[in-house]
């Protein structure tokens, strides 16, 4: 479930142009303006405003958005104006050209998205950075992890219900195998993971735990709690399962330790408050016994904190 709330009455995308535009005019931006338009409407909303905004002032408000704005609020309503295809695609850039054994950001695109989304970003990949997602990932990734993520990003999955319940014994044994023999990064795990649909894996991963009497992510705990790639593989089943468990996971360390990672933080509330912020955030306090919304404000400050109350719709707009 979505935490954005989009206002009962909208007004046209030129009027919505028109307004950024004033915000910006004058000798100081109008902060509180852009928050109230933006982050109050959806992304086909946006995408219109943007659209007219580029025709009425032949400029495209992303750019000015950039010249106006600073620091991590100016993060946030870039990553939030974009469309989810071209936000998805501009994560996983800079995520190959950072990339390290322990980011997750790629995995995390490639497993969380629904097969037409995933498609959205490498097509916006392809028209932004004229080259594929697959051959970044597999430029700046080396052995095992070059093997995993080439396939998850590469991947394009049956979304229905249906699951094949013989197959899906079949590949709990083939697991449990592979598992107890440390084979972590064998093909057939990777081909499993990066080509079943998420309701086949769900079955095999309920076959296994009715098999070997422990889920599947404690029989991986049993590893090296070193390896890089281990920790990988985990967050992988955990996204193609339980994604609301691994965003809670990231908000909580981003949140709760010295000095906030609002690069996870922002990534996290901007791509997830149109389809699933309100059920991670019910998680969150489950988990952490406070309300996530509580949570960031005690961590941000200024505007960047009123983007981020916005989204998760609790502002008073």
């Amino acid at each position: 479930m979505a935490t954005l709330k989009v206002s009962s009455h909208v007004p046209s995308p030129s009027e919505d142009a028109e307004q950024l535009k004033s915000a910006f005019d004058g000798w100081g931006t109008n902060e509180d303006l852009i928050i109230s338009i933006l982050a109050h409407r959806s992304a086909e909303q946006r995408k219109l405003i943007r659209q007219t905004y580029h025709e009425a002032c032949g400029e495209d408000l992303l750019k000015t958005l950039d010249k106006e704005l600073t620091s991590d609020f100016e993060r946030a309503i870039l990553l939030w104006t974009l469309e989810p295809g071209e936000r998805d695609a501009l994560l996983a850039n800079e995520a190959t050209k950072r990339w390290t054994s322990s980011n997750q950001v790629l995995m995390e695109v490639a497993c969380t998205r629904t097969s037409t989304q995933l498609l959205h970003a490498r097509q916006a990949y392809h028209a932004r950075y004229k080259k594929s997602i697959e051959e970044d990932v597999a430029h700046h990734t080396t052995s095992d992890f070059r093997k995993l993520l080439v396939s998850l990003v590469s991947s394009y999955r049956y979304e229905g219900d249906e699951v094949n319940m013989t197959l899906a014994k079949q590949e709990a044994k083939l697991i449990h195998e592979k598992i107890k023999d440390k084979h972590y990064s064998d093909e057939d795990v990777i081909r499993i993971l990066s080509t079943r649909s998420k309701a086949q894996i769900n079955a095999t991963f309920n076959r296994y735990q009715d098999e070997h009497g422990e889920e599947i992510l404690k029989s991986l705990e049993e590893g090296d709690e070193d390896d890089k790639f281990l920790g990988l593989l985990r967050s992988t089943i955990q996204c193609l399962t339980r994604p609301e468990l691994y965003f809670v996971d990231v908000l909580r360390s981003a949140i709760n330790k010295t000095g906030t990672d609002e690069g996870a933080l922002t990534r996290i509330v901007t791509t997830r408050a149109e389809i699933d912020l309100k059920v991670i955030g019910e998680e969150y306090q489950r988990r952490n016994s406070i309300p996530l919304e509580k949570a960031i404000t005690k961590d941000t400050r200024g505007d960047y904190e009123k983007m981020l109350v916005a989204l998760l719709g609790e502002d008073d707009a």
